[in-house]
């Protein structure tokens, strides 16, 4: 079989549903997307909470692991990837965090021309629509993707807030805006209460348009093409191998495993990759697969006293009176997010940025079944995680494919904490949990530090602690990297076209060069953004 299009579009998760949106909106071009997974059809994907359910369900989520990694405690961590419209915004934990401008000019000056703060803030604009502060230089009012606060507070969280004043962590009511240091609520990517994936905000309007056509379950085998030009792309559907063709340009667009996955088994990246592989070399490119980056975060863990928190709301008549409260108000447990409170700190002196990030609950949870499992289960007594992540990590890790399958995983290496400046600020971070959670704001509440627990004081200790209590907060990127052509670790240009290949793009989180300061999936959208208007432009 043989189909015919201008563009292809790998992928149907946050980028690729921002690109086929904007791809087809004029309607001069005509647009395939593949998705290998199914519908957003689960009830769990649309209510917020449901992400505690489809964390760990493989009908909407790739559940990649990784190789056993010595630098975190000589175990495997679970990898929840979205497999489904929308990708992982279908699945992840709702947070809207877009980085510290820093973060955007680093790329510019890596030799990313055109991805300054400056360059990069219009796209972050035109993608948003923020409920509470509008239309402004730094905010959208009106954009596909809906960003809203918290519907309910919890005096717990209010309590938290207080204690980071109280440890000379200043308010500030918009991380994206001027600065990022600072405490507040989240913002969160919620709609009416109910979840706002990529999918829902991007994808959904465009599928009306008879230039676009879905494919579901449609598994990508490879790229193909003609010399060093890519010309479409070959997936099977139903058990039935089919060959697309691209008029004008093949788009990844499966994030950060799933888009080096397929340049490898197309045929391009390091030759000794692909020859380990039995992969033939259409292209060398050794950058491909590398420069892996993930936030890496560490859960404290408190015991509290005197108080209702998440746990409770869990079980028993206050989970079933939490089920009618959302099905009659679209608020309450089932409308929380994975976290309420945001911290951002700078550990050391001389820093011109926050380098540790605070995912902060009024909840705790199972460590062993987090930890080692990848699930989400709130434990029965009260209790408060502060989480800290390192914002910018040093330590880098890598990609690559073992065989020529497509349905076989690829060997995914994380690395986690294997550079010293890693090391020294996660301990740094839980440093400043254990300084947050001990200010008198939180002193009628607070019981006991559960973990790492009192016993635990030296560096050495917390971060041996660090390293076998630690997992992914699910923001890999960079396999892919955007860079300079002379950078033997960039794999596309930044117009995000591929280095030497003609007429294939990467669009997803996989070009970002260096890890951002927060939450991915908002840069992810930008990068999107942006990426259709080089191609329509192109």
């Amino acid at each position: 079989m043989m189909r015919e299009f201008d563009f292809i579009i790998v992928g149907a998760g946050s980028a690729g549903c921002v690109l086929a949106n904007r791809l087809t909106a004029d309607g001069k071009h005509s647009v395939l997307l593949l998705e290998a997974g199914g519908k957003d059809s689960s009830p769990m994907i649309h209510i917020p909470i449901g992400y505690a359910t489809t964390l760990k369900d493989p009908k909407v989520n790739w559940l990649y692991e990784t190789e056993v990694d010595p630098t975190s405690g000589n175990r495997p961590h679970v990898w929840p990837r979205g497999k489904v419209l929308g990708g992982s915004s279908s699945i992840n934990g709702l947070l809207y965090v877009r980085g510290q401008a820093a973060d955007f000019d680093q790329w510019a000056q890596l030799g990313c021309t055109g991805w300054s703060h400056s360059d990069v803030l219009p796209y972050f604009r035109r993608a948003e629509s923020n409920e509470r502060l509008g239309a402004d230089p730094l905010h959208g009012g009106d954009g596909p993707l809906n960003v809203s606060d918290p519907q309910d507070r919890h005096p717990i969280s209010d309590a938290v807030i207080r204690a980071g004043v109280e440890a000379g962590i200043p308010f500030n009511d918009d991380i994206n805006g001027e600065a990022q240091d600072g405490i507040s609520y989240f913002q969160m990517t919620i709609k009416n209460g109910r979840r706002w994936s990529l999918a829902m905000g991007y994808l959904r309007p465009a599928l009306q348009r008879s230039n676009l056509t879905l494919e579901i379950h449609a598994q990508a085998e490879c790229v193909t093409f003609d010399g060093k030009r890519a010309t479409g792309v070959r997936y099977t559907q139903n058990g039935t191998s089919i060959t697309a063709k691209a008029r004008r340009e093949v788009i990844l667009s499966g994030g950060a495993v799933n888009s080096p996955q397929l340049l490898e088994l197309s045929g391009i990246g390091d030759p000794d990759v692909l020859a380990a592989a039995g992969v033939p070399v259409v292209h060398a490119l050794k950058g491909v697969g590398g420069n892996l980056q993930d936030h890496y975060m560490v859960s404290t863990k408190f015991r509290l006293k005197d108080c209702i928190s998440v746990n409770e709301l869990s079980r028993g008549w206050r989970l079933v009176r939490e089920v009618a409260r959302y099905a009659v108000q679209r608020k309450g447990l089932l409308a929380l997010s994975a976290a309420h409170i945001q911290a951002y700190v700078r550990t050391r002196p001389g820093l011109s940025g926050p380098d540790v990030q605070y995912h902060i609950l009024p909840g705790s949870m199972d460590a062993d079944a987090y930890v080692n499992k990848g699930e989400l289960v709130l434990e029965k007594l009260p209790g408060l995680t502060i989480a800290p992540c390192q914002l910018r990590p040093e330590s880098r890790g890598s990609i690559h494919i073992k065989t020529a399958a497509p349905l076989d995983r690829p060997a995914i290496r994380p690395n986690y904490l294997a550079d010293a400046t890693d090391q020294a600020t996660i301990v740094a971070g839980l440093r400043w949990a254990r300084l947050l959670a001990s200010q008198p704001a939180l002193s009628p509440w607070m019981a006991e530090e559960l973990m790492p627990g009192l016993e635990l004081q030296s560096d050495d200790e917390l971060l041996d602690y660090a390293r076998t209590m630690g997992s992914t907060l699910y923001h890999p990127v960079g396999t892919a990297a955007m860079g300079r052509a002379d950078d033997p670790s960039s794999v596309v240009d930044p117009q995000l076209r591929v280095h030497g290949i003609a007429s294939l793009r990467v669009v997803d989180a996989s070009v970002m060069p260096r890890l951002v300061s927060g939450n991915t999936n908002a840069a992810t959208v930008m990068i999107a953004e942006k990426a259709a208007d080089m191609i329509l432009a192109a």
